[in-house]
């Protein structure tokens, strides 16, 4: 059970800092800090948690590493469990700290840094835009991920670079769709959110998770997979 708790205490760590800074200070450091809040979080997970579990901390990489062949079904039933009851505890707690603000805080209209897309959102990008977002940078993502832990990479940075590429990604892609890139990371806000953002979430569960499989496919067949030094 360690490695389930760690998947849900590093999405929980993953969704209150990166949401948590939309909300409390998005109007303030701008893009750049909440990419840099996504990416950092994501980091410090990786090195605090990794030895666990591997921080996954995203349905969509489990299912990458599912794809790639680097863990079982039953493993990533597991971590999707998690991850998801992590995102929702975050985004609770997220939306305790918000109710405190004088005057209140209205759920509904300032939102718990859901992501999605169309009027009134961000850029105004359509679907077809964010789909293509999501299905591209998360494939992409995988790959650094993938490339990044394999027996070949150098040791002891995987989690600088999955952490620069989830910043990027933010910087990329957060006036397009939010830049999901994370199933559990767009439901746990868009649960309590309700309205647009519920209604939208499927797109965040199906197209990164397709995305996912993508990148990791490309391990699985040795299309990117470097020479094992031990082979």
């Amino acid at each position: 059970m360690k490695k389930y708790f760690a998947e849900l205490a590093g999405t929980f760590i993953l969704v209150f800092f990166g949401c948590g800074t939309i909300v409390f200070a998005g109007g303030k450091v701008g893009i750049i800090g909440i990419a840099a809040a996504f990416g950092l979080a994501q980091a410090a997970v990786i090195y605090g948690l990794g030895p666990v579990s591997g921080a996954h901390v995203n349905p969509a990489v489990s299912f990458g590493v599912w794809s790639a062949g680097r863990m079982s079904a039953k493993d990533m039933v597991g971590y999707w469990v998690a991850q998801f009851v992590g995102a929702i505890l975050a985004s609770l707690v997220l939306w305790g700290i918000a109710s405190g603000v004088a005057g209140g805080y209205n759920i509904g209209m300032q939102g718990l840094g859901q992501t999605g897309w169309g009027p009134g959102y961000q850029g105004g990008y359509n679907i077809v835009a964010a789909i293509i977002f999501e299905f591209v940078a998360t494939m992409l993502f995988l790959i650094v991920i993938l490339g990044a832990t394999q027996k070949s990479a150098p040791k002891g940075f995987a989690g600088i670079a999955i952490g620069i590429a989830l910043g990027l990604i933010n910087v990329c892609g957060i006036h397009v769709s939010g830049a999901s890139v994370n199933p559990a990371r767009s439901f746990g806000p868009a649960l309590l959110v309700g309205g647009k953002a519920l209604a939208q979430v499927w797109m965040f569960l199906v197209v990164p998770s397709l995305g996912g499989i993508a990148g990791g496919l490309f391990f699985r067949s040795r299309a990117l997979q470097a020479a094992d030094p031990t082979e």
